[in-house]
C-alpha cells in the first residue's frame, strides 16, 4: 500500500513503483522495504483493535494474537529503529572529552547571546551524540521558545521522544510536541508521522476519535499540496480500509441493524474519501481512479467521474509551476512567487495560503514574503486565529524586520486582543534587535498610536492618558539613552514623536501650554534652523492657540531660519497685513528687511571663499601641471642621443604609435642617402674628417613618407558588432612578459579564445591591459568571474568592452552601494590581517556566506572588509559583539553596509575661445590639447576669464570687467607683439 511508502519517501514523484525489482537491491532500498512492513504491522494490529471496538464483541482480538499495547510499542520499535542507527552509538574515548569542552564553549556562547541559531543547532547535536537526554531535551525547548524550527530538527525531537515513551503520560507528552510541530511550518512529513503516530494509540481511550481527528486536520492543511498531499490521502484512506477489512469476516454474522451501523458505515467513509481525493488535482491521479474502479463493487458514480474530470483540467493548468518548482534548486524564491501571483487570479483562499505555506518553509527569513502573506489575511480573510498566528510566526523567523511587529501590533488592537498581551509583544520587539535607529522610532510610533486610540478624550483625565502621556516620556528616554547609545543617533531627528505628543495635547486635550513646552524642546535639538519646523508650529497655534503667540512664533523664526529664511519672512508679513496694526507692520517689516539684508550678506561672503577656494584648487591643479611637465621635459632630455635635434614646433604629447612610426622612418631616410662601402660611385672619397653630403628630403615630404609609413602598417578597428564577445582587462603587470601567451591558458578555462591583443606604448612597453576576443558570447561572459583574480601579484581587473564615446556614463562595479542589511563593512583593521584570520572571528557570530577584503589596484590591503552573512539577525548581532574589537593591537570599527551615494561624475568645464563662444574640450580631439601646446593669447587678455569662477562656484564677475574684456576691439599682430614687450 501506498501509505507506509509515502511515510519514508521525501517527494511523491521520487516513490518507487509496487511491483516486482528486477536487480539486487541497494541498502537504502532495503532499509525502507523493512520499514515499510514494520509499519504496516503496527497499522494491522491497531486497526484490529479499532475493529473490535467498532464491531463489538463478536470478534476475540486475543485469538488473533492482537493486544491494546501492540501498537504502541510496535511503533517505539520503529522509532527507536529510525532515530537510532547504528551512527549514534557512543564510544567514550578521549573525542568525549573534547565534546565536553564544545558544549561548556556553547553553552557559554548562549549564555552571552541567546539569539545565536547555529549556536542552539550545534548544542542540540553535540547532547544528542553524548547521550545528555534530559539536557538535549532542555536544549530543544529554550530553542523552540525563541526560533520556529525546520522539519528535520522537528522530526528528530519527534523520534527520540517516541522512543523514550513508555505509558499514556509519554504519549500525551508527544501529542503535545505533534501540535507545536504542525504550528511552526506546514511539513507533509510531520502530519504524516502525527497521524501514523496516533494510530499506535487506537487502543486507549478516544484513540479511534483522535486518529481521524489528526488525518482531518492533516487534509485541511496539506491535502491540496499536488506532490506530497497523495500520502496524507492514501494513509488516512488505508487505514479506514484495513477497519473494512478486519471487519469484513463477522459482517455475516451481525443482525442487519449492527451490520448497517457498523460495517456498511465504515465502507461508506471509505468511499467518501475516494470521492473527496479525486476531487482534488493531486500528482498521480489516474491511479487513484483505477485503484478506485478495482475497489467499487459497483460502478464509479457519473458525479465521481465529472468531479475527477475537473480535477485533472486543473492539474493541466498548475502543472507547469509545479514543474518549475521540482526543476529549480532551493529556496526557489521566484518560482514561488509566481505561483503566487497564479492562484491570487484564481481566487481560491485554500490554494492561496497553502502556496504561501510551501514558500516560507524554503524562504522563511524573506521578510518581504510574510510581509504579503499576512496583509493577504488581514485584507480577505480576516479569520482572528489563522492571522495572529502568521504574524507571531512572522516575527518569530524575522525579528529584525520592524515592519513585521507593527502589523503584528495593529493585527492584535483589530481583533481586540488584551492590552496586556499588546504589551508584552511590544516589549518583545523593542528586545528583537533592530539594526536602524528610525526602526526603534517606528515600533515605538506605532504602539504610541495604539494608547492614543483607547484613550477617551471626553474625559478630564482618565487611567489611559496617563499611561499615555507616561508612555511618551519613556519613549524619549529609550531613544535617548537606548538608541542614541547604540547607533549614535536617535534616530528620530526631527522629533516626529514630540510632535505628535504636542499635537495630541493641543488638539485632544486642549494643552496649548504643555504643547508650546514640547515644540520649545523640539526646537533647541537642532531644528530651529529650519523654515518647515516653525511653519508647523505656526499652524498649530493658528489652530489652537491665539494671534499673539503665532506672531512671536514667526518673530523667532525670522531670527532663527536659515535655509528658507524668504518663506518665513513672507508668512509674517501676510499675517501682519491682515491682523495686524500699523505698529505690527511696521516691527514686521523692519525684522524681515533686516534679516534678509544679513542673510544675502552671509551667502555673498560664502560665495566668496568659495570663489576663493575654488582659485586655488585651479592654481595648484596648474602648479602641479608645470611641475609634471618640467619633469618630463628633464627626463625626455637626459634620453636624447647626442646628434639628435628635437624638433621645435614638435607636440610633447601624440596619439600613440606616431612616435614609434616616424623614428624609423627618419633613420631609413639617412641610411638610404649614405653611399655603401662596396658601391662604386665614380666620385672620389671624401676627405677624412669630412662628412660626405646627404640628401635630405624636405620637411613637407618626410611628413608624407610618415604618413605614408603609418598607412601601411596594420591597426585594428573598433567593431562595436564584437563588443558581446570581447572583454576589457586592465590592472595587468606592466613587467608581464609576452601577456598573450601568459593569459591565453588562463582565459581558455573559459572557453575558446579568437584573440588576445595586448596595447603597447610608443617605446614598445606593455601598457598593462589588452582586450580578449572570445568565440562565443557564453565565454565572454563567463571570462567576467576572472575579475580580481592575482596575475603576478596584482588583482587583474575584467569588465565588458563598452566603447565609452557612445557610452561615456558606463560604469562597472561589480558590488551594491545600496542598503544591505545583511552585510557588515569593517573598517581599522591592521594591513596584516589575513582572509582566513577575520572569517574566524566573524563565523562566531553567525554563517559566513562571503567575505572580501578591500585591497588598491596593486592588490595591498587598506585596512577595510565587507562581510556578508546569511540573514540580517546574524549581521546585527555581529554588529553588537565586533563593534570596537581590538584586532592586533587595532580598534575596528563595524556597522551595516550602507554605502554612500556617488556622485555623478561632473562634465568637463567649457572653456572659452578668444572672440568665440565656449568650447568643450573635446574638440581638440580625443586626447585633448597636447599639454606642451602654447596659448598664443597674451595673459593680459587671459586674466578676465581666469579669474572668472562658474556661476555654480560663486557670485558672477563685476559688470564692468566682463563688458570690458567681452567689447574688447580686434587686435593686430602689432598690437600682440607690444603687449608682449610689456611683460
Amino acid at each position: 500500500m501506498a501509505a507506509a511508502a509515502a511515510s519514508s519517501a521525501s517527494e511523491p514523484e521520487a516513490e518507487a513503483k509496487i511491483g516486482p525489482q528486477i536487480g539486487p537491491k541497494a541498502e537504502g532500498e532495503e532499509d525502507e522495504a523493512k520499514d515499510t512492513r514494520r509499519r504496516r504491522k503496527v497499522l494491522s494490529r491497531a486497526v484490529a483493535a479499532a475493529t473490535y471496538k467498532s464491531v463489538g464483541s463478536g470478534w476475540d482480538p486475543q485469538a488473533e494474537g492482537v493486544s491494546e499495547s501492540d501498537g504502541d510499542e510496535e511503533y517505539a520499535m520503529a522509532s527507536s529503529a529510525e532515530s537510532s542507527p547504528g551512527e549514534y552509538e557512543w564510544e567514550y574515548d578521549e573525542e568525549e572529552e573534547k565534546n565536553q569542552l564544545e558544549i561548556e564553549r556553547l553553552e557559554e556562547q548562549l549564555s552571552i547571546n541567546i539569539y545565536d541559531y547555529n549556536c542552539h543547532v550545534d548544542l542540540i547535536r553535540l547532547l544528542r551524540l553524548e547521550g545528555e537526554l534530559t539536557k538535549v531535551r532542555m536544549a530543544r525547548q529554550k530553542m523552540s521558545e525563541i526560533f520556529p524550527l525546520t522539519e528535520e530538527l522537528w522530526l528528530e525531537w519527534l523520534h527520540d521522544e517516541i522512543s523514550m515513551a513508555l505509558d499514556g503520560m509519554d504519549r500525551e507528552h508527544v501529542y503535545e510536541l505533534f501540535e507545536k510541530a504542525v504550528k511552526d511550518y506546514v511539513c507533509p512529513n510531520i502530519w504524516l508521522e502525527y497521524g501514523q503516530y496516533s494510530v499506535g494509540g487506537i487502543g486507549q481511550k478516544g484513540g479511534l476519535e483522535k486518529v481521524r481527528s489528526v488525518f482531518e486536520r492533516a487534509l485541511s492543511s496539506v491535502g491540496l499540496h499536488m506532490t506530497k498531499g497523495l500520502a496524507i490521502w492514501e494513509a488516512y484512506r488505508e487505514f479506514e480500509s484495513a477497519i473494512v477489512e478486519a471487519a469484513r469476516p463477522i459482517a455475516g454474522f451481525l443482525s442487519p441493524f449492527d451490520r448497517e451501523q457498523t460495517f456498511d458505515s465504515q465502507l461508506e467513509k471509505v468511499h467518501s474519501l475516494f470521492r473527496r481525493q479525486l476531487a482534488v488535482p493531486l500528482y498521480d491521479m489516474e491511479a487513484t481512479f483505477a485503484e478506485y474502479q478495482e475497489w467499487s463493487e459497483d460502478p464509479v458514480p457519473a458525479s465521481v467521474v465529472e468531479s475527477y474530470n475537473k480535477a485533472l483540467q486543473q492539474l493541466e493548468r498548475y502543472r507547469p509551476y509545479e514543474e518549475a518548482l521540482l526543476q529549480a534548486e532551493a529556496p526557489r524564491l521566484a518560482e514561488y512567487q509566481a505561483y503566487i501571483d497564479f492562484e491570487m487570479k484564481v481566487g481560491d483562499p485554500a490554494r492561496i495560503q497553502l502556496v504561501f505555506e510551501r514558500a516560507l518553509v524554503e524562504n522563511c527569513l524573506v521578510p518581504d514574503l510574510w510581509i504579503r502573506y499576512s496583509q493577504y489575511l488581514d485584507r480577505q480573510l480576516k479569520v482572528k486565529d489563522l492571522v495572529l498566528s502568521v504574524h507571531s510566526r512572522a516575527v518569530r523567523n524575522c525579528p529584525w524586520t520592524v515592519a513585521l511587529w507593527s502589523r503584528y501590533l495593529l493585527a492584535m488592537e483589530r481583533y481586540e486582543v488584551d492590552q496586556q498581551t499588546v504589551s508584552v509583544t511590544f516589549e518583545k520587539a523593542l528586545s528583537a534587535g533592530f539594526i536602524q535607529a528610525t526602526d526603534y522610532v517606528e515600533i515605538w510610533q506605532t504602539y504610541l498610536d495604539y494608547l492614543r486610540r483607547r484613550v477617551d478624550f471626553q474625559q478630564d483625565s482618565s487611567k489611559e492618558l496617563e499611561e499615555l502621556r507616561s508612555t511618551f516620556t519613556r519613549a524619549l528616554d529609550y531613544l535617548k539613552q537606548e538608541v542614541e547609545e547604540r547607533f549614535n543617533e536617535s534616530g528620530d531627528p526631527s522629533c516626529v514623536i514630540m510632535q505628535n505628543w504636542a499635537r495630541i495635547e493641543a488638539r485632544l486635550c486642549n494643552n496649548m501650554q504643555k504643547a508650546r513646552e514640547l515644540w520649545d524642546s523640539i526646537m533647541t535639538k537642532g531644528n530651529a534652523k529650519y523654515a518647515n519646523m516653525w511653519l508647523e508650529y505656526y499652524n498649530l497655534e493658528r489652530a489652537h492657540g491665539d494671534t499673539q503667540h503665532c506672531r512671536k512664533a514667526l518673530h523667532r523664526a525670522v531670527q532663527c531660519t536659515s535655509d528658507y529664511p524668504e518663506h518665513v519672512c513672507e508668512v509674517l508679513l501676510t499675517m501682519e497685513r491682515t491682523e495686524g496694526t500699523l505698529e505690527d507692520w511696521d516691527v514686521a517689516v523692519q525684522k524681515t528687511e533686516t534679516r534678509l539684508a544679513r542673510v544675502n550678506e552671509q551667502r555673498l561672503k560664502a560665495a566668496e571663499k568659495e570663489a576663493v577656494l575654488a582659485q586655488q584648487e585651479e592654481e595648484k591643479a596648474e602648479q602641479r601641471k608645470r611641475v609634471r611637465a618640467e619633469k618630463k621635459a628633464l627626463k625626455k632630455k637626459k634620453k636624447m642621443r647626442a646628434g639628435d635635434k628635437p624638433r621645435a614646433d614638435e607636440d610633447e604629447e601624440k596619439e600613440w604609435g606616431d612616435d614609434e612610426e616616424e623614428q624609423p622612418s627618419k633613420r631609413r631616410r639617412v641610411e638610404n642617402s649614405l653611399p655603401l662601402a662596396n658601391e662604386s660611385t665614380g666620385l672620389d672619397a671624401a676627405p677624412a674628417g669630412r662628412r660626405a653630403p646627404v640628401e635630405v628630403d624636405p620637411p613637407s615630404k618626410q611628413k608624407e613618407k610618415a604618413a605614408s609609413l603609418k598607412r601601411d602598417l596594420a591597426k585594428v578597428l573598433h567593431d562595436s558588432s564584437k563588443e558581446s564577445i570581447t572583454v576589457f582587462v586592465s590592472n595587468l603587470p606592466y613587467s608581464l612578459k609576452e601577456p598573450e601567451s601568459n593569459l591565453r591558458p588562463l582565459f581558455e578555462t573559459c572557453g575558446e579564445v579568437a584573440e588576445i591583443r595586448p596595447i603597447y606604448s610608443k617605446r614598445g612597453d606593455f601598457r598593462g591591459y589588452c582586450y580578449v576576443e572570445f568565440k562565443d558570447e557564453k565565454a565572454a561572459l563567463q571570462a567576467l568571474e576572472l575579475d580580481r583574480k592575482d596575475v603576478e601579484g596584482r588583482p587583474m581587473f575584467v569588465s565588458p568592452c563598452v566603447d565609452k564615446s557612445k557610452n561615456p556614463d558606463f560604469k562597472v562595479f561589480r558590488y551594491s552601494t545600496a542598503l544591505e542589511k545583511h552585510k557588515l563593512f569593517i573598517s581599522g583593521l591592521p594591513f596584516s590581517c589575513t582572509k582566513e584570520e577575520l572569517e574566524e572571528i566573524c563565523k562566531v557570530h553567525g554563517t559566513v556566506k562571503d567575505l572580501r577584503l578591500v585591497t588598491n589596484r596593486a592588490g595591498k590591503p587598506k585596512g577595510l572588509a565587507y562581510v556578508e552573512y546569511e540573514n540580517e539577525s546574524q549581521a546585527s548581532q555581529a554588529v553588537l559583539k565586533m563593534d570596537g574589537m581590538t584586532i592586533k593591537e587595532n580598534v575596528i570599527k563595524v556597522a551595516i553596509s550602507n554605502p554612500p551615494q556617488r556622485k555623478a561624475p561632473e562634465k568637463p568645464e567649457a572653456r572659452k575661445a578668444p572672440g568665440g563662444p565656449m568650447v568643450p574640450r573635446q574638440i581638440y580631439g580625443a586626447r585633448g590639447k597636447g599639454r606642451t601646446q602654447l596659448s598664443l593669447l597674451p595673459r593680459a587678455l587671459q586674466r578676465p576669464t581666469s579669474t572668472a569662477p562658474q556661476a555654480e562656484n560663486g557670485p558672477a564677475p563685476p559688470a564692468a570687467v566682463t563688458s570690458e574684456a567681452s567689447e574688447a576691439p580686434k587686435m593686430s599682430n602689432a598690437d600682440f607683439a607690444k603687449l608682449l614687450l610689456r611683460k
